[in-house]
């Protein structure tokens, strides 16, 4: 009996076998595929089967095989490790919207404990080992990159939900984040404005306990880049602002965010380390507009641009007409 070859856009359950380019790959953590999800590259979620005929579908190699061009732990990559087994077949762990809000670190041992045996935090490493951006997720430790792998499945099931929500009832404000992968950039997405052939739209990612705010376009290596700690990050998987300009303008502003001196409702972009609110700025750099950052703490917008951010003193940030 041959395996199913594997496809993306499938959702795979415990004990399911797949053939990828000529060899057989069985499920360590259930998920449903994408296409940048293969089981050459994501090995937390597929085990190499060995080519030997042993029984239905052949022996499962308990060390399965690594990539050629797999590199674990470099610093803008995530850990392709699997820290933990995956949860028992069946066995799932329900957790509730208002436990989503709260901190890894608030969390009682009972209950990480249970979190992690029972597959709610399995998702997260799932999550990583897809092409998701944990920040030197190699340094950290044990615990805290549980907490990394806990942020980000929470951020991913609420940006699903808001996507989701807005594929069922349509637009519902002139400006909504949606979820997004790769290079295909919806066609009411907000345009910032060109960069020499191409054209930026605003964007905004998970990164280390923190939601950025960056530049998306078909031309990026992976469809948007956000800045982080002084640099660049390149990522495929992220929110895209879409919406309607006829509800929106650009407010003059500088240095640091005086909301109230907007006279209007500022778009809300993103969070920094410490909870505080960034805004979506726009700020001229280098013969075009930029989109990036503002917020009351920061001296000016932050872009990204040139493989670092850059700080520029006058600015506009995206505000509500009501």
């Amino acid at each position: 009996m041959s395996a199913p070859f594997w496809e993306p856009g499938t959702a795979y359950g415990p004990g399911d076998v797949v053939q990828f380019e000529g060899h057989r790959y069985k499920i360590i953590i259930p998920h449903t595929s994408q296409s940048d999800w293969a089981p050459t590259v994501t090995p937390n979620l597929w085990g190499k089967l060995s080519d030997e005929d042993r029984g239905e579908w052949g022996g499962y190699q308990e060390h399965h095989q690594q990539p050629a061009n797999y590199k674990p732990d470099s610093e803008f990559a995530i850990s392709h490790r699997l820290d933990h087994p995956p949860a028992p077949e069946g066995q799932q762990v329900d957790i509730p919207q208002e436990e989503r809000q709260k901190h890894w670190y608030d969390l009682d041992d009972h209950r990480k404990k249970e979190l992690e045996v029972g597959g709610g935090l399995l998702a997260g490493l799932a999550a990583a080992a897809g092409g998701y951006y944990l920040y030197k997720h190699h340094e950290k430790s044990e615990e805290d990159k549980k907490a990394d792998a806990w942020s980000l499945q929470n951020w991913l099931h609420e940006a699903e939900a808001r996507l989701n929500e807005y594929k069922r009832l349509g637009p519902r404000s002139p400006a909504q984040w949606i979820l997004n992968r790769g290079k295909d950039i919806p066609s009411n997405s907000i345009v910032v404005g060109p960069e020499h052939d191409w054209i930026l739209y605003i964007c905004r990612a998970y990164i280390d306990g923190t939601i950025q705010v960056g530049k998306a376009s078909n031309v990026f290596e992976k469809g948007a880049v956000i800045g982080y700690d002084g640099k660049e990050v390149q990522l495929d998987t992220y929110e895209i602002l879409v919406g309607d300009m006829n509800g929106l303008q650009w407010v003059d502003s500088s240095g640091h965010l005086n909301v109230e001196s907007l006279g209007l409702r500022p778009v809300e972009g993103g969070r920094g380390k410490d909870g505080e609110l960034l805004y979506i700025a726009e700020a001229p750099h280098n013969g075009a507009v930029h989109p990036g950052i503002a917020s009351t703490k920061l001296d000016g917008a932050v872009i990204p641009y040139g493989g670092k951010q850059v700080h520029v003193q006058n600015y506009r940030v995206l505000c509500y007409n009501y």
